[in-house]
Parts: structure tokens; sequence; C-alpha cells
């Protein structure tokens, strides 16, 4: 449950934010000097706080540095009836997220408090690479493809370059943004994210590189962008595809420069800040299109990491399946422990368009609908039942071929040796997986499917580390 610390000597203050944002899912603690503020912070380690500048025993500036010396990653958000805004600017440098002036506008509150509990949880929670510690975030997957990712996520994490990553919608792109972030030298400093698409351009660009004061309608005071508040640390710029190109150039400046001006001022600020950045958009094509600067392009390319589709890896489908299920049997309370093998098979056929996305909301959705400890095909949505494979967005004719040339590129890029035998096992295990799969894990129909015996099938199952529910060979009963 997030938990907010609210850090103000008026009790009313203190009242109104508990009626307001104390609920089920949020926790509020309260806070009346500095002193027990600080205290709060080292025993509670509440996600976000909220600072009064204005404290009986000492200045906000002065809680504020200590809570930073504790954790620099903890979001803290300034309110002050005293107009010392500019102060709070200065501190917002050194790492403040956001700051109010009283009378506070309780809409626009919310939302900054809703964007602190989510910049908390991308800093907080960790995304690791594949793990059996299912208390964290985790990329989840041991399909080729997928070791591949996760070995080039371990080699670029911890350079200074960067990262551009490309792939549909739904396929994890903000997980290997913070996958990247969690393994990086600046994993200690702020982890800030943007939604390029959501945000229309002129608050765009003030959200990035801040304003001053009248700069334009509605600017009454001086705001600090993302590029200075993330300064030593990373910014990740999702769907930047997006993004206008009027707002692309002075983007190009920062990443060669690492130097910009706030709207409205010609004072350079500098910034050391990692940009990471995604898209579901063909940025080679947006270029050709003259749509997206193909300068900006190159400096973003630095390196590529490609977040597969779902139906490229199905072979994890089980496993990401299991995981799902193990997430919201702990947040929703239930007490699920599989999949019927119809379930995972009907699971299997389907095209995912959403990609792994779309996975999580059927999973949650039917463990909602289910009774019993077994997801059974009855509790999925009518289309998985009715075995309807949804077309997936934009597959080729040839996307099998396709597929294992991307595999195959993605190994050369990546100074594999032995690519005959990591390719044979790849197209061995996709074959052997569906044609199991297809069999309902019987071993004599499917050894007769492939044309190989037995005993090479069960040989090869070993060597692959395929699994199969429920395994049965003519003559010889059922065997686990």
């Amino acid at each position: 449950m997030p938990t907010l610390l609210v850090v103000d000597d008026e009790q009313s203050v203190r009242y109104s934010f508990e009626r307001v944002f104390a609920s089920d899912t949020v926790q509020v603690l309260t806070a009346q000097t500095g002193a027990e503020a600080v205290q709060q912070v080292r025993t509670q380690a509440p996600d976000v706080v909220v600072l009064d500048l204005q404290l009986p025993d000492c200045s906000g500036l002065e809680v504020f540095r200590d809570i930073h010396a504790l954790d620099p990653k903890r979001p803290v958000i300034f309110i002050t009836a005293h107009g010392t805004t500019e102060t709070a600017i200065e501190t917002m440098k050194g790492g403040a997220f956001d700051y109010l002036v009283k009378p506070v506008d309780l809409d626009r509150l919310s939302q900054i408090i809703e964007r602190a509990f989510e910049a908390a949880r991308l800093m907080r929670v960790p995304a690791v690479l594949p793990t059996e510690d299912q208390s964290t975030d985790r990329i989840v997957g041991r399909s080729l493809v997928m070791q591949e990712m996760c070995k080039q996520i371990g080699r670029i994490a911890p350079q200074e370059v960067n990262v551009l990553i490309l792939g549909e919608s739904g396929t994890g792109k903000e997980l290997i943004a913070r996958a990247l972030y969690h393994h990086s030298r600046r994993a200690g400093k702020p982890f800030l994210a943007i939604n390029c698409a959501a945000i229309p351009e002129a608050l765009l660009e003030s959200e990035l590189f801040g304003h001053e004061k009248g700069a334009f309608t509605g600017a009454e005071r001086r705001r600090i962008g993302k590029f200075e508040q993330c300064d030593g640390g990373t910014l990740f710029l999702d769907e930047i595809g997006d993004m206008a190109p009027g707002l692309q150039a002075k983007m190009l400046r920062v990443l060669q420069d690492q130097q910009f001006e706030r709207l409205g001022s010609n004072e350079t600020v500098q910034t050391q800040v990692r940009v990471l950045a995604a898209t579901n958009h063909n940025l080679e094509e947006l270029v050709e299109q003259g749509k997206f600067r193909k300068d900006l392009y190159y400096r973003l390319n630095v390196v590529t990491i490609q977040a597969p589709a779902l139906r490229e890896r199905l072979d994890d489908l089980a496993e990401l399946a299991h995981y799902f299920m193990f997430r919201f049997n702990r947040e929703l309370r239930l007490d699920l422990r599989g999949l019927a093998p119809q379930t995972l098979e009907l699971l299997q056929a389907y095209a995912w368009p959403g990609n792994v996305r779309e996975l999580q909301g059927v999973i949650q959705q039917s463990m909602l609908r289910a009774s019993g400890h077994i997801l059974l095909p009855e509790f999925l949505p009518a289309s998985l039942q009715r075995g309807l494979a949804a077309p997936a967005a934009g597959p080729r004719a040839d996307a099998p071929a396709f597929e294992l040339e991307r595999l195959v590129d993605t190994l050369l890029q990546s100074g594999e040796h032995e690519l005959h035998k990591k390719v044979i096992e790849a197209v061995e295990r996709v074959l052997l997986g569906r044609v199991l799969a297809h069999t309902r894990g019987h071993q004599a129909h499917a050894s007769e499917v492939l044309g190989i015996n037995r005993t090479t099938l069960r040989l090869k199952l070993r060597s692959l580390g395929l699994a199969v529910d429920k395994v049965v060979t003519e003559g010889e009963g059922e065997e686990s």
C-alpha cells in the first residue's frame, strides 16, 4: 500500500490530507515538526512526502536535506504560504519533485501526488532480469529471444549511452527501461518517466524543459522541468515517435550538448541525464516521411533493444500466465493454483495483438470470474473460449522466416558463437512445444507427427528443458 507523509504544523491541513487521501489503497501519515518528519521517514519509509517550508522547529529546506540524505529517490512535494517559491525552486534543482503555493488546488494536488506515487514505484520496485523472486516486477521468459534480450540489457545497463527501445504496444518497453535503470550506475539517482503522446506539444515542452514566469498564459511562476529535476539520473521518454517536430530540435540539442533553455528564458541550463526512449512506431519510416528528424533518430539510436511480441515467444506464455496468477493471488487475495491444460491450449492458440499487457488483463479478468483452485477454459473471455485468434498487429506474410532472420541477426550483432546450435535449439523448442501442445502431451502421437522415435523425442525434451504437464506414451501408462 503506498504511504503518504504530510508534514505541516497546521492541524487543519493534516486533517484535510487524511480526509481526502486516506483510503483502502493509500496510507496517510502526519508530522507537525521537522524532527518528527525525519523520524517518520526513518521508521516508516513513506513513498511520498508533502512538506511545508515553514515548520515550528526548523526550515522545511533543512528537513528536505535530511530526507534527501536518507534517500535521494523519495519524491518530496513542497507547499508554502509565504511566497518563498524561488527557494522551493532552487530546492527542486536539488531533487524535490514539485512545489505548490497555498491555498492548494485539490485537483492539481491529486494529480501531482498520483504522479509522485508512480515515480516512487518506478524508482523503488525493481525491474529485474529473470529470477525466482516473484516479489518484484521482473522480466519473465526463458525463450532464446528473451535470453538474448536480457544479456543485451546486462551489457548495456552499466554503459553511459542512450538507448532506444522498440516494440509493439504491450510488450514491456517500460519494464526494459526500468531494468536498464536498476542495473545502471545511476540506480541511486532519480528515474522519471514521461509519455510524449499523452501531453500536448506546448505542455510537453514545459514538462521537459520548464518555463519562466509569464512564458505563456497561465505561467504564474517559474517551473523546473524533468531534465532539470532528473539531473544525474535517468529520464524515460515513452512514445517518442509521437513527439512534435518543433520539439524534436530542442531534444537534439539536449542529447548533443546536455544543455537547454527553459521556455521564455535565454539562460542556458546544463544537465547530465541519461535518456532511454521507447516507441511502437517504425522510426525509419517516419524519418523517410519527414515526420521524425534523421539526426535525432541517430542520436537516440546509439543502442537499440527490440522487445519481442508475445506471439514470437509463445513458449514463455505458460510462465507468464503463472507469474500473473501469483501476483493477482496476492493482490486480490485469491487462491488459484494452476491452469487447466485446455486453458493453456486456448491461450497459446490466440494471436495476442495486445501482447503481454493483454495477457495480464485476461488472467486478471479470468481469475475474478473463477471458482475453485484451477483456471478452467470457461473462465476465459468469450473470444478465447471460441478459439478466435484476433489478427495480430501488422503481421508479415513471412512472419516465421522474418522472426528467424531477426534471431540470427541478433546473435550476429551480439558476437555470439555456435550459431548453428543455438538457432537449431530455438527452432526445435518452438516445434516440439507446439506439437506437444497439439497432442496434449501424448508423446507417441507427437513422435508420429514429428517423424522421430520416442527415445529421440525424450532426449530432445530433456536437453531443451521442456516440461510436459501430462505425458502419455503407448503401453507405458502415465509418467510425470
